[in-house]
């Protein structure tokens, strides 16, 4: 059986609704995955995650592999059983990480040798490692270590993590291979900066070397909205119309809209989780900053239509005041809804693709949350 089947496909728009198949339950794509990268998604209980119909939630290699470590999660067979999150869990390679965060970083073809950042303690993460971590981690889908690339980067900086790229996969896929742990997926990242004709090569690797999924990563890493539209837009109609296609770490509301138009299946971003510990709530008409003096006496909830427990039993006086108080309770409160606000979103656009009104749902989404 295939791990993936598109069950609907927009007639105006590359949108398309599909069923990922994965050792932790089926997942009903158009999916948005929260990030919960030391293990949780921050503030949040896994039955709260479940309360607003999370399908699948993503953990982090780098940092779980640093703390709490293998030895620890080996005793739970897992991250399911430690964190209590019997649902899809996908996992990213660490390569971002070490990218962003790692100190000294040495980048070869042998793998990456990084300062850690918690305790200045050196680790080399091979692809091999980052397989072999993800076992442990009992991912149902995991991701090939890639070599992620700032923005800007020159041609050759992105040609040499094409290179690089396409070398780890490969690895990848063979300790993959070997382990016969083919229960769990492995997704590829394509590479390639802002570049075309370096994009394309490493579509044309990373598909030759095949994997159950596709992730477009290298965006969202600083550069222009019309930029990364445009790679997006240039990429995913060469991926494999029979596997699933995600872009890693994007984005707004907005990005998840026309991201789908083009074709993509998966996101996952910190953004409704970090801008609700920011006082930045999303609604259907818009974001709004509850710290905004205009909602000290304003005793409606966020959004009456919402179905959030937020929404359900408070008002935007008290969400301002436990903001502004600096209280815990903020955090989770504005979390819930925005994380609720998410999911929602992504099943209103799966229907509308099921009912053949994607393009009109999208036309829609900008005239409430724009006025155009």
């Amino acid at each position: 059986m295939t791990n993936f089947n598109v069950v609907a496909e927009c007639k105006k728009t590359n949108a398309r609704a599909g069923l990922l198949h994965t050792p932790h339950g089926v997942i009903e794509t158009p999916v948005f995955m929260p990030v919960g990268t030391l293990a949780t998604v921050k503030s949040l209980s896994p039955e709260e995650l479940l309360e607003v119909g999370v399908q699948i939630i993503l953990g982090n290699t780098y940092h779980l592999y640093l703390r709490p470590g293998c030895e620890v999660i080996n005793l739970f067979s897992g991250l399911h059983k430690f964190i209590n999150w019997n649902k899809p869990i996908l996992t990213d390679s660490g390569g971002f990480q070490v990218f962003s965060l790692a100190k000294l970083t040495k980048i070869n073809e042998e793998g990456v040798t990084f300062q850690s950042h918690i305790d200045g303690s050196r680790h080399l993460l091979t692809p091999e490692k980052a397989v072999e971590i993800q076992i442990c981690l009992d991912s149902d889908i995991m991701m090939c270590l890639d070599n992620c690339i700032a923005y800007p980067s020159s041609k050759k900086q992105a040609a040499d993590s094409v290179k690089l790229t396409s070398v780890w996969a490969k690895r990848c896929k063979t300790i993959w291979n070997e382990n016969k742990y083919n229960q769990i997926l492995l997704f590829g990242i394509i590479q390639g900066g802002m570049f075309r004709d370096l994009r394309k090569i490493s579509i044309e690797e990373i598909v030759e070397t095949g994997f159950n999924g596709y992730a477009v990563g290298g965006l969202s890493v600083g550069e222009p909205k019309d930029a990364m539209y445009d790679i997006a837009d240039f990429t995913l109609p060469m991926l494999p119309n029979t596997k699933p296609k995600y872009i890693m770490g994007t984005g707004t509301p907005e990005d998840l809209i026309e991201l789908v138009s083009l074709g993509a299946d998966m996101f996952d971003c910190v953004l409704p989780t970090r801008n609700a510990r920011n006082g930045q709530i999303f609604t259907k008409n818009g974001t709004i900053n509850i710290s905004n003096s205009r909602f000290r006496y304003d005793t409606d909830p966020v959004d009456e239509e919402c179905a959030c427990y937020t929404c359900s039993k408070y008002s935007k006086a008290y969400l301002r005041h436990l903001y502004m108080a600096k209280e815990l309770l903020s955090y989770r409160l504005n979390t819930i809804h925005n994380i609720h606000y998410y999911i929602s979103l992504m099943k209103k656009i799966r229907e509308a693709i099921l009912n053949n009104e994607f393009d009109t749902f999208r036309k829609d989404f900008y005239i409430n949350t724009k006025g155009e």
